[in-house]
């Protein structure tokens, strides 16, 4: 179902799968679709394409269904159609050769897999919603934007693993709105997928080590990053040795990239925020405060001049909304995102689902490979091939190193100080922090559900993506605690997991 050019070459497998018999209730007009497969995976980044390889690997039919227009997820972004393979540095980051390896080896296998009919590839297709039938699950499905709407509207299996990856956490400072305001993963998205820089002049701001191959790879565009705004307190990872030393490639990889700090001269500033990005028509201009121990903003700021890209990030925010519409459990991770809970074989209390991934918390795309590994030979073993499951070791260490840098980057206790009453929260529904002050105060509204269903934050097209988190923590604040699990999944939780036309589900026979 790929526009792209070559797309003909593709096996068969991936554009037209095996008919069925007329007048099947599972087939889309004019596109066949196969009754059952045994397996399903949803999403084909690090992890996605690991279960499916896996699987694949052990003699089970698995469909793989992805939302980009070729396979590599965010983290391995190509710019290439999926008839042609990575080069070396697919990863798009710096230093990061041994992941364009494990690219190029997931990738070789796939097209094995798909030559020999064993892997079926939906490019260009989001899964929307998924329901559980008799014999298994239905995932429905619409064309990714931009995207022909030639295949299938849904598809069953016997089984699921759930590999979504996470969205840019994001919170609303005043002037976020402005254009040059832009998410860090969507600039560094840019930069992978068409060599694009979002500006000329930027600042990087935010927590967390992605920040630094963010910046390097905006100066070896050309861009001059004025300054890298750190939240956090980098020399506290000393505290967090055993961490590091149980995982020495994220070492190797951080020394590189402050190598490329230091070569392009990039200012790295710590326990520095922006607290206000100013413009009338487009970003001109930010301000920066130093916090002090509690993370609040201290009066003291520093104004940049001539901005005209303020890349942010304050981490990632896990997409669990398919775990969420079948039930799963879910927790609160160290850095505060709603996680779904999953057991030693990466298996959710729902049967026949299993999440790798971000979806289980943020780690990286190491650590999302090896759960992706262990989730697809669970799904195969219970589909009954013949193997043994990886073992957990490496699992057991990146974890350990994601809690630790978790810790280490923390969002600032007091980042909501930093508003005023008319900073917009909610981009899409323009639902100002002000708004939701006053439902709490004079509604008496003393939860995230409820501020959503009120002032209709988190109900515009981003469906809460962009400031869920955000609008979850502020609701707590105002009560005088955190954010917990019903908060967060109080927006989290979506009966459409992707944007899908009137059209599409006026087209649905059920």
């Amino acid at each position: 179902m790929s526009d792209d050019p070559g797309s003909d070459a593709l096996s068969s497998s991936e554009r037209r799968p095996e008919p069925v018999e007329a007048g099947d209730p599972q087939a889309h007009p004019g596109v066949p679709t196969p009754r059952r497969w045994p397996v399903a995976v949803v999403g084909a980044g690090p992890a996605g394409l690991a279960a499916a390889v896996t699987a694949a690997d052990r003699g089970v039919e698995v469909v793989l269904l992805d939302a980009g227009r070729a396979p590599g997820g965010q983290y391995w972004r190509q710019r290439g159609d999926v008839t042609h393979p990575p080069t070396a540095g697919a990863g798009g980051e710096p230093h990061a050769e041994h992941g364009s390896r494990r690219l190029r080896a997931l990738w070789s296998r796939l097209a094995e897999h798909r030559a020999a009919g064993r892997v079926t590839l939906l490019s260009g297709t989001s899964v929307w919603q998924i329901t559980r039938s008799p014999d298994g699950f239905v995932l429905w499905l619409t064309p990714s934007p931009g995207r022909p709407a030639d295949g299938p509207a849904r598809v069953a299996a016997e089984r699921v693993v759930l590999c979504q990856g996470g969205a840019d956490r994001q919170l609303p400072f005043p002037g976020w709105d402005l254009p040059g305001v832009m998410a860090a993963g969507g600039v560094q998205a840019l930069l992978k997928a068409s060599g694009t820089a979002a500006g000329r002049r930027a600042v990087v701001a935010g927590t967390g080590p992605f920040l630094l191959p963010v910046a390097v790879g905006l100066a070896e565009a050309g861009v001059e990053v004025l300054a890298v705004c750190e939240a956090g307190r980098p020399t506290d990872w000393a505290r967090s040795l055993p961490a590091v030393l149980g995982v020495p490639s994220k070492a190797v990889e951080g020394a590189g990239l402050v190598a490329g700090m230091v070569r392009h001269r990039i200012p790295y500033r710590t326990r520095t925020v922006v607290r206000r990005a100013l413009g009338e028509d487009a970003l001109t201009a930010v301000e920066l405060s130093p916090l002090d121990a509690d993370g609040r903003p201290r009066d003291l700021v520093r104004r940049v001049e001539d901005v005209d890209l303020l890349a942010v990030g304050w981490g990632f925010t896990p997409s669990v909304e398919l775990a969420l519409q079948l039930g799963a459990a879910s927790r609160v991770d160290v850095d505060g995102s709603l996680v779904v809970a999953v057991d030693e074989q990466q298996r959710t209390d729902v049967p026949g689902v299993w999440v790798a991934g971000e979806g289980t918390g943020v780690g990286g795309a190491v650590l999302s490979d090896l759960e992706g590994r262990l989730a697809g030979a669970a799904a195969a073993a219970d589909a009954g091939a013949s193997g043994g499951l990886p073992r957990r070791g490496g699992i057991t260490r990146h974890r350990r190193f994601a809690a630790a840098m978790h810790r280490r980057h923390p969002v600032p206790a007091h980042w909501d100080e930093w508003l005023t009453e008319d900073t917009v929260v909610c981009r899409c529904e323009e639902v100002t922090a002000g708004r939701v002050l006053e439902a709490h105060r004079s509604l008496v509204v003393q939860d995230a559900r409820s501020v959503k269903q009120v002032t209709r934050i988190g109900m515009g097209w981003c469906q809460g993506r962009v400031c869920g988190f955000a609008a979850s923590c502020l609701t707590a604040a105002l009560e005088g605690r955190r954010a917990d699990e019903a908060d967060l999944r109080g927006i989290g939780s979506r009966p459409l997991a992707a944007p899908v036309t009137l059209a599409e589900l006026a087209r649905l026979e059920d």
